[in-house]
């Protein structure tokens, strides 16, 4: 690695930093130790939800379903906690992991772009949950919540559990993604996928096997969600895919694949959020904030994108 890609790598911390150091000069609370744990929980909402997407960008793909995915499992889990008590969690993951491999077969299978198929899939999948929820949010019973979502919704030793679950995550995935045969084909494919073929390695296998890990985390995004929320609803993730995708790249996962790694896309995530943070505290609108973050994904995939590997933009 040269001296430009070390800096390159370390960029995103040292925004992260500076964004951090700015909101606190401009409100003292912001480093009380109750925010930060705040911060740091709401972020892993938004991590879970890009973590899965991270592996599908290091191939050269996109997923454009995660939002419709993560609705879909909260609709499932809201559904089926009365009669199925812990069983409506991994059947509400499992929902998010069939449409994620749905999506990866049909990119794959009929060669149809990635945005394509899995625009296609997030179409279907937000029908499925208007038609499960019967076009309304689904509230879940605080004696459901309390018995069965604790691992979300409590704490533990003072700290939220939805942050000790993202570091759980965090460290899986790195794992994953860094030490297993899966993790070093995700970045070769993302890299050289002409010569991965030519190998002999089955790269579409990989693929699937990428695509359904992204529509698993998106189905564990929507668990928490719903949990946190108290309901589930199929729009209950709508504003999430577009900041979703800019932590990814504003972490410095090159969104032409090859380049990236799940602690990219964490500090992606905190950032994305302190930024969101600022702008609240400056009054800027929801809506106003998705023009920000569309101008932040703009710049960050002119940063990180490897120009080398295309010669013609269209």
């Amino acid at each position: 690695m040269g001296m430009r890609d070390r800096l390159q790598a370390y960029v995103p911390a040292i925004v992260l930093v500076a964004l951090v150091a700015a909101i606190g000069l401009y409100d003292n609370t912001f480093f009380s130790s109750g925010n930060l744990l705040t911060i740091f929980a709401d972020t892993m909402t938004l991590f879970l939800m890009a973590s899965g997407v991270t592996f599908v960008i290091m191939i050269g793909g996109i997923d454009l379903s995660i939002q419709s995915v993560a609705s879909l499992a909260s609709c499932i889990l809201a559904i089926s906690l009365p009669r199925f008590g812990f069983g409506a969690v991994p059947l509400a993951i499992l929902g998010g992991t069939v449409s994620g491999l749905l999506g990866g077969l049909v990119s794959t299978r009929l060669r149809i772009p990635s945005f394509i198929a899995t625009l296609a899939v997030s179409g279907l999948v937000l029908s499925a949950a208007y038609w499960l929820s019967a076009e309304r949010s689904i509230n879940v019973s605080s004696e459901d919540s309390d018995r069965v979502l604790g691992w979300v919704v409590g704490e533990t030793a003072g700290v939220p559990n939805e942050i000790w679950l993202g570091l759980a995550v965090l460290a899986i995935l790195s794992g994953l993604f860094g030490l297993t045969p899966f993790g070093r084909l995700v970045r070769a494919i993302g890299s050289q996928e002409r010569a991965v073929m030519a190998s002999g390695i089955d790269v579409n296998r990989t693929k699937v096997a990428a695509y359904a890990l992204s529509g698993t985390m998106a189905g564990v995004a929507g668990v928490v969600m719903g949990a946190r929320l108290g309901s589930g609803s199929p729009t209950l993730a709508n504003e999430f895919l577009l900041p979703a995708i800019a932590c990814i790249v504003v972490g410095g996962t090159a969104i032409t694949g090859g380049v990236g790694s799940i602690w990219r896309t964490f500090v992606g995530a905190l950032i994305v959020q302190v930024v969101r943070i600022g702008m609240t505290f400056v009054g800027v609108s929801a809506f106003a904030q998705q023009i920000v973050f569309g101008f932040i994904l703009v710049a960050a995939v002119a940063a990180t994108m490897d120009r080398g590997k295309i010669f013609v933009i269209k």
